[in-house]
């Protein structure tokens, strides 16, 4: 079990969603285990000692948005965002300020994650739960580090600064935590890609670039390539950097019951193969592109359930941005006719669908455009507010 920790303490800070040093887990064995940074090891064995459950983390994030997010929310002890992921798995993220912490302590935050998957703790930071496994408890972090960061930015588009801080806080977010999004210095095989085992190995190296360049957060995302009457395509569930065996190859006419495991995208990548000239699939939840998505100017429309039932097609940087909801019934239909020409497609709260008509290059090059075009734009409207 330590062994898990160790990995997953290793992951935190290398997607760098916590502070290195800040960082702790619990896990139940044959009896409770902490590791980790003392206060926080000690807090999260007391949470998890009262819970059902396999695994917890509590860390302290590296960016302060969480923290923000609390204090500019005076009227709930709770925040919605609108992306995919926690809509599809997390619903609603519980925080608790820290004079309610002081008064509750673990036995709050234990109530709390009896239904939630994750918690905001003001001053403390971000605890998750794993029911069944550490890397669930690790998941869930990074999904709700995913969706305050996407929430806080979309937050100050609507709202501007509000809070004493706020400002220099971006400014060093953007100075000293973002980097430059390239595709430099990777490497890829070209293709056509057509024999197996060659096939299998360059899905399994790019997924591993996908999250190593930040295209992707938790093991959300998914990726595939069409040899000559199969698709391989990434597991559901299957973290993009660690593909070797969970990759199915699934018959590409839909006549088999195989791939039962396979990505819950499976229909979509095969409808984009079936309408276009795409040999691979690249899906990546970036976060400026998934900011910029729900970013529609429309004005007086009616429409409540943006993601799933606008009929429009809005274009951002030459990207057309659809909604659907994940599945055969949603994005299966809705991707595929817009992204034939320009080999990319954002889905409103969901990220980004590119493809390549040889290989994984054009793919992975088409990801990182639509995103710096998406960071360029966000920080070119928040400088006019």
């Amino acid at each position: 079990m330590y062994d898990q920790i160790a990995k997953y303490t290793r992951k935190l800070v290398a997607d760098r969603s916590a502070l290195h040093g800040w960082i702790a887990f619990a896990a139940q064995d044959d009896h409770l285990l902490t590791a980790g940074e003392p206060y926080l090891a000690q807090l999260a064995g007391d949470v998890l000692g009262r819970l059902d459950a396999l695994g917890l983390v509590a860390a302290r994030p590296s960016l302060p948005f969480a923290d923000f997010i609390v204090r500019r929310t005076s009227d709930q002890s709770l925040i919605i965002p609108r992306d995919t992921e926690t809509r599809t798995f997390l619903h609603d993220i519980p925080f608790v300020r820290s004079d309610e912490f002081a008064a509750g302590g673990p036995e709050l935050l234990a109530r709390l994650l009896g239904n939630r998957k994750g918690v905001i703790v003001e001053g403390v930071g971000i605890v998750a739960v794993g029911a069944v496994t550490v890397e669930q408890a690790y998941i869930n972090y990074s999904s709700v580090f995913h969706a305050v960061f996407v929430k806080y930015l979309q937050d100050l588009l609507t709202g501007g600064f509000l809070l004493p801080g706020e400002r220099e806080a971006l400014e060093g977010f953007r100075s000293d935590w973002l980097r430059p999004l390239t595709a430099d210095g990777l490497v890829f095989r070209p293709g056509p890609l057509t024999e197996p085992a060659l096939i299998l190995s360059e899905v399994t190296t790019v997924g591993r670039y996908t999250v190593e360049r930040g295209l992707v957060d938790s093991f959300f995302g998914n990726i595939s390539c069409r040899g000559d009457d199969m698709i391989y395509i990434s597991q559901t569930a299957a973290s993009l950097d660690e593909l070797d065996g969970c990759i199915d190859p699934v018959p590409f006419a839909a006549t088999s019951t195989t791939g039962i495991t396979a990505s819950s995208e499976l229909a979509a990548h095969r409808r984009i193969y079936e309408t276009s000239d795409a040999r691979v699939i690249l899906h990546g939840h970036p976060k400026f592109s998934v900011v910029m998505s729900m970013q529609c100017e429309r004005e007086g429309c009616e429409i409540t359930d943006c993601w799933r039932d606008c009929p429009h097609v809005r274009i951002l940087g030459g990207t057309p941005v659809v909604a659907g909801e994940i599945g055969a019934g949603g994005l299966a239909k809705r991707v595929p006719p817009v992204i034939g020409e320009s080999g990319r497609a954002l889905v409103y709260g969901h990220g980004v669908f590119t493809t390549g008509r040889q290989d994984f290059a054009e793919a992975f090059r088409l990801m990182v455009e639509v995103e710096n075009w998406c960071r360029h734009e966000y920080f070119r409207r928040l400088a006019e507010r």
